[in-house]
């Protein structure tokens, strides 16, 4: 018999909207995998959709369009029918309206948030967001403060923090987004942003490569001073201290690939 809207006489259910598919669940529980147990599923799923819209409301005006909420309702409700087992005793709605709500949630939480936050943070930012419609209601239209807030949500004031926080986490802003109240305007967050400073990593550097300079021996400290502090070439260098300018650049070779290792392997200065 297929699944209709008509609720059983002397029956109440907890939701309105609930159809009386009993028999329906019990002919399903014992219908072998075909065709005619999928079109079977498929009515029952229609009978009970209303309700999962319903629901699907009750999450609208929270960044999501209204029809994608409703999808991810049927999504939930597709998996309540094909998992529930009326043999348990169970109303389904019981079974079904904790597994809908559930899959709301879980993609508000997988696919809204702007950044990843966990969990508890995600529940105290709903906590707080409660307290706070609640109490503005009753404070003369003053914003609640942070001990109101945990007090009201039964919370400490460091988790009625987080949770604020959590709210302002929920979106992100584009780095190109322009800044309100300046002067000149035209200025995006991603001029506020700091730029590399190769000052830095030369300071760095030259501190690392100090005490291995020291280490050389005299000559080599020499040549070095003279190539890359005084700027003197191999050949210049080669005439003032005597030697080839062959030898000079084996020398700014070996002594160079030394230093690099031993900064780059962290040897002892």
């Amino acid at each position: 018999m297929p699944a209709t809207h008509v609720k059983r006489p002397g029956r109440k259910h907890p939701h309105h909207d609930a159809p009386d598919t009993r028999d329906a669940f019990l002919r399903l529980a014992e219908m072998p995998a075909g065709r005619e147990k999928n079109a079977l599923r498929e009515r029952v799923v229609r009978a009970w959709m209303p309700m999962a819209t319903r629901l699907a409301r009750q999450y609208r005006n929270r960044g999501e369009n209204l029809e994608d909420l409703e999808q991810v309702a049927y999504l939930g409700l597709v998996k309540a029918v094909t998992r529930y087992d009326p043999t348990l005793g169970t109303a389904f709605e019981s079974y079904a309206v904790p597994t809908i709500v559930g899959e709301i949630k879980r993609h508000f939480r997988d696919h809204l948030w702007g950044m990843h936050v966990p969990r508890r943070v995600q529940e105290l930012r709903n906590r707080v967001r409660v307290a706070r419609n609640e109490l503005s209601t009753t404070l003369d239209g003053r914003a609640p403060g942070v001990e109101e807030i945990a007090e009201h949500a039964n919370m400490t004031p460091k988790e009625a923090r987080d949770g604020l926080e959590a709210l302002n986490s929920y979106t992100v802003l584009s780095l190109d987004a322009e800044l309100s109240g300046t002067q000149d305007g035209g200025h995006s967050l991603l001029d506020t942003l700091g730029r590399g400073e190769p000052g830095y990593d030369r300071v760095v550097d030259r501190e690392a490569v100090r005490t291995r300079l020291r280490q050389l021996p005299e000559r080599e400290q020499h040549i070095l001073y003279l190539r890359f502090f005084r700027g003197m070439t191999q050949s210049g260098i080669a005439e003032r201290i005597g030697i080839s300018q062959m030898h000079v650049s084996r020398l700014l070779t070996r002594t160079c690939s030394r230093l690099r290792h031993e900064v780059e392997a962290g040897g002892a200065g």
